[in-house]
């Protein structure tokens, strides 16, 4: 088995936090995202994995020199300019061998079984998007029979069912020669030229699964708050002992601090006499003020926090 993560985006729905960390190392839980990945991929029997990296490439790449899982082979690939989903997914696929891969998007978390996934790919479709039922992102529009009719609007073909894409897919080799050989190109409208053109597309529906986009503030809130509330069994192994706040090493907290649910601390923070922090997380070596109100927020590494705020990103 052998993966591609695509981790080179800007992560600008994480600004300003995400112009000094790229989004492939924001912190779940005070692990990066890139290396549960690794992890989950490794786990389920992948031996190679392509990773495209843009935006502060340098600490991806020496993320991977340090932390890459023993017998894992990750090929890491540069985009001196963005390629996009499609351009990107296509220089990926250039760095693995001539055999199918599973591709998927670094800033989703999931436990999805991705060994049984793998497994069950249909060859003779030229990719297999795993979808499920998320209404707020449900534009993939299936036939009863598992094909992909439509991406967006509405098929002509009915019966048909409207699912959300998770950001994971299994793709065979015969996608390359759909992918551009160089230059930016989106993966959606390369979707929606297979469709038009008669290319077969196949769709697997998931349920009963734990799934999260962290790549807006609202979502990086909920995986904390979900996985603080308790850590679905698959992902237990690499989130030992949580407990709600979370406390990274070497972090002080002083007297009459109240956490009010859903508060992860990184490492070394500091947090001031009687501040209150409700749903926020605070990344490594931040301080937080005495008497400071947080609620709704997400405080990046080394800030430091004088004042009251809700509901913002804060470096």
């Amino acid at each position: 088995m052998q993966a591609a993560i695509l981790a080179a985006g800007l992560g600008t729905r994480l600004r300003p936090l995400t112009l000094s960390t790229p989004k492939a190392l924001v912190p779940v839980l005070n692990r990066p995202l890139l290396g549960l990945w690794l992890l989950q991929l490794q786990r389920a029997g992948c031996s190679r994995v392509a990773v495209n990296t843009h935006h502060l490439s340098d600490q991806v790449h020496q993320f991977v020199e340090t932390h890459k899982p023993p017998g894992l082979e990750v090929i890491l690939r540069p985009e001196p300019e963005l390629l996009g989903t499609g351009g990107g997914l296509g220089s990926l696929a250039a760095a693995l061998m001539e055999e199918p891969f599973l591709a998927a998007n670094v800033d989703v978390l999931t436990d999805l079984d991705l060994a049984g996934l793998w497994a069950g790919h249909e060859r003779e479709a030229l990719a297999t998007l795993v979808l499920h039922d998320f209404p707020p992102l449900n534009r993939v529009w299936l036939s009863l029979e598992g094909e992909v009719l439509d991406i967006g609007g509405k098929p002509r073909q009915s019966p048909a069912q409207a699912l959300a894409y998770t950001g994971i897919q299994l793709v065979s080799p015969q996608l390359r020669k759909w992918l551009p050989a160089e230059g930016y190109a989106d993966l959606v409208n390369i979707w929606r030229r297979i469709i038009s053109q008669g290319g077969l597309l196949k769709g697997k529906v998931v349920s009963g699964h734990f799934w999260q986009d962290l790549g807006t503030l609202d979502g990086y809130l909920a995986a904390h708050r979900r996985l603080l509330s308790g850590v679905p069994l698959a992902l237990a192994s690499w989130f030992p002992e949580v407990q709600d706040p979370l406390l990274g090493e070497g972090t002080v907290v002083a007297p009459g601090v109240t956490f009010a649910g859903g508060v992860c601390l990184g490492r070394e923070v500091t947090v001031g006499e009687g501040a209150w922090l409700k749903n926020t997380v605070v990344w490594d070596q931040a301080e937080i003020s005495p008497k400071v109100r947080l609620e709704n927020c997400v405080v990046g590494r080394r800030a430091k926090v004088t004042a009251n705020r809700r509901g913002e990103l804060i470096i």
